[in-house]
């Protein structure tokens, strides 16, 4: 497995903790709502990938920032991140929240980007399909809900709901509420600005997925030119944790492909 080094980047006045490791064309991880570490789906990816994983403002060690209002805040932070770090043909992951981040990114310029993959992300609400509401549940609930292998939540449970943790908790999902309380977890003006997304796009969703349905992978595939849609079986909403080797497969398959086309 990949060593990852941690360091701390300053861009606009907001510092931010940055995790990379491996070797390659660079792939950026954008995290979801329960915050930024390294996982073993990363690893495996700086096999072949220069990874790159910051930590969103107004999470963890990172500051938080007095122009941190909305989602769109953070869209263009990471336009600015890119252009601070003299990225190029960047292969953006965002994962849940994450993956909401990427998506306002993208629409706004896909300047750096190479690709796009999208992992059970937020951002859109499609009419008639029931979502759970994270906000609602506990601690441990919230955790179970994003497995469809309730062993597998057994373990993370374990690791993530420890006290000397609760810190770090609290200050993630005060984060998560104040972008996105209401409307919840969705933009309802991005579906029209979909069609601006050219880069070759991938979505990565689990079919047990009870916090952003797979529905959400297949209104995101509809508005987005040549998207594709990869759905992994007996998974719930963390396909890179519950499924990690599925996961990058899927990611390795359509990098490689866009790169023999490219």
């Amino acid at each position: 497995m990949a060593d990852f080094s941690t360091s701390v980047l300053a861009v606009r006045g907001c510092r931010i903790r940055l995790m990379r490791g491996g070797a390659g064309s660079p792939l950026v991880v954008l995290h979801g709502a329960s915050g930024a570490n390294v996982l073993p789906f990363m690893q495996q990816l700086a096999q072949k990938f220069d990874v790159i994983a910051p930590e969103h403002p107004g999470f963890g060690e990172s500051d938080t920032p007095d122009w941190l209002d909305n989602i769109h805040d953070l869209a263009y932070f990471y336009l600015d991140v890119l252009d601070e770090l003299k990225l190029k043909d960047v292969n953006l992951v965002g994962l849940s929240f994450g993956g909401w981040i990427a998506t306002e990114l993208a629409v706004r310029s896909t300047q750096r980007l190479a690709s796009l993959t999208l992992c059970g992300a937020a951002g859109l609400y499609v009419a008639g399909v029931e979502q759970l509401d994270p906000f609602l549940r506990s601690d441990e609930q919230r955790l179970r809900d994003f497995f469809y292998d309730q062993k597998k939540a057994d373990d993370i449970i374990a690791r993530a709901l420890r006290p000397e943790l609760e810190d770090v908790t609290l200050k993630n999902r005060t984060t998560v509420a104040k972008i996105a309380w209401q409307p919840r977890g969705h933009d309802p003006n991005l579906p029209k600005w979909l069609h601006r997304i050219d880069v070759p796009t991938l979505l990565i969703w689990g079919d047990h997925d009870r916090m952003f349905p797979k529905e959400h992978a297949l209104a995101y595939q509809k508005a987005i030119p040549g998207a594709k849609v990869v759905i992994v079986p007996e998974c719930g909403h963390v396909p890179q944790i519950e499924k990690p080797d599925a996961f990058v497969a899927a990611l390795e398959t359509f990098l490689g492909a866009r790169k023999k086309a490219a």
